[in-house]
């Protein structure tokens, strides 16, 4: 892993040597969108690329951040509070550090801290949860703290959610923490349980970034958070034990359909059916039996499109373009979704020209240059 860029970037701001050095993955959505907040199941592949941070103990009472895009920011050890605006960037490593030293992490003083990132913004792929990552193994090795996998999964989780403010689940963390070169990492939201299984030869990952931004704090985001807790209130009449979506199968939900109406029950439906595509996935690949995965994530994508409505033209469009390539197994938004990214299982024979026809049929329909990059499942969040 090449540091060069992120050292740097600290040592010109900080005049001094980083202590450590710590990178975390961005994660591609494999199949399984909107589960996990839900107690459902996910499978994801950390990708290659992602976010270095370098980190160094400050002699006062200060942090100091500072990042490739963003201005440079100075904080009072202690005086954890959300910026906004351009200084919001901060919120990833400080709600880390708000919540490992609620975790007893010891901090008589202030660190320095610079990140540099290889993720394209907006694609989807979870640029937030790979600095919380990085920025958690690198405080731990700066103060001496220590966690198992799921713990860092788990802190960095905790600061999105109560720091940051959004409402995700642990697919992303979980992710970035447990990946593995060439394997999907498989969660259980319900029971935070972690498992790695190796893909199958001759599948590659593609990614098409729409470059449609979107903003998940500001989106629609919570909304579906909202919606699908609403959902299950209103299922919970005739199953008064479930307590998540996930534990409602697709029969009890069509018995049940008086009890929502027609947004709350399409909400429902995508997260049951979601649920059911990731075992169909995991048996799929046991038999290596690339063509059915792809029938499923191609699936995703429709319920995503029509029953939870978190696409967007843009990405449809991509979809359908894919999918009339003879070499694309399948693909669906990745991610979140409101803007962003469309990933595409495809052969070994799917190249590079065959993604610039893509990109040409997409630009001259929306008036966007689509950014594209070929990628493969890389390990997890470690020190380097």
């Amino acid at each position: 892993m090449d540091t060069s860029q992120t050292r740097q970037l600290f040592e010109e701001n900080f005049s001094v040597t980083p202590a450590h050095f710590a990178f975390a993955p961005g994660r591609i959505e494999f199949i399984g969108n909107h589960t996990d907040y839900n107690g459902g199941l996910v499978m994801g592949a950390a990708v290659t690329e992602g976010v270095t941070v370098a980190i160094s103990l400050r002699a006062d009472a200060f942090i100091h951040l500072v990042s490739e895009i963003g201005d440079s920011v100075q904080i009072p050890l202690g005086n954890y509070t959300p910026l906004s605006g351009a200084a919001s960037w901060t919120n990833y490593p400080i709600g880390v550090t708000k919540v490992m030293s609620e975790l007893g992490m010891a901090m008589s003083t202030g660190y320095n801290l610079a990140v540099t990132s290889t993720l394209p913004v907006g694609a989807g792929m979870s640029s937030s949860a790979a600095f919380e990552l990085a920025t958690a193994k690198a405080l731990a090795a700066l103060y001496g703290f220590e966690t198992d996998t799921a713990g860092f999964a788990r802190i960095g989780r905790k600061a999105e959610n109560e720091f940051v403010g959004m409402p995700c689940g642990i697919l992303d963390q979980g992710v970035s923490a447990f990946g593995r070169a060439d394997h999907l990492v498989k969660i259980d939201c319900a029971t935070e349980h972690f498992a790695t299984e190796p893909m199958p030869g001759g599948a590659h990952f593609w990614i098409f970034n729409s470059n449609k931004k979107h903003a998940l704090v500001d989106s629609a985001y919570a909304d579906r958070h909202r919606e699908c807790h609403e959902a299950l209130a209103g299922l919970q009449a005739d199953y008064p034990d479930a307590t998540t979506l996930s534990q409602i199968s697709q029969s009890q939900l069509e018995a049940s359909t008086s009890k929502l109406d027609d947004r709350l029950y399409r909400r429902a439906a995508h997260i049951i059916g979601e649920n059911d595509r990731v075992r169909a996935v995991q048996a799929a690949l046991l038999n290596g039996d690339l063509a059915a995965v792809g029938a499923a994530l191609s699936a995703s994508h429709e319920s995503s499109r029509y029953n939870f409505e978190n696409s967007i033209p843009e990405l449809d469009t991509l979809v359908d373009l894919l999918k009339l390539q003879p070499r694309v197994y399948g693909a669906r938004l990745t991610g979140g979704g409101f803007g962003g990214a469309v990933m595409a299982l495809t052969a070994p024979e799917f190249g590079q020209a065959q993604a610039n026809i893509i990109a040409a049929a997409f630009e001259a329909q929306h008036g966007l240059e689509p950014s594209i990059f070929h990628t493969r499942a890389g390990d997890g969040a470690r020190l380097l």
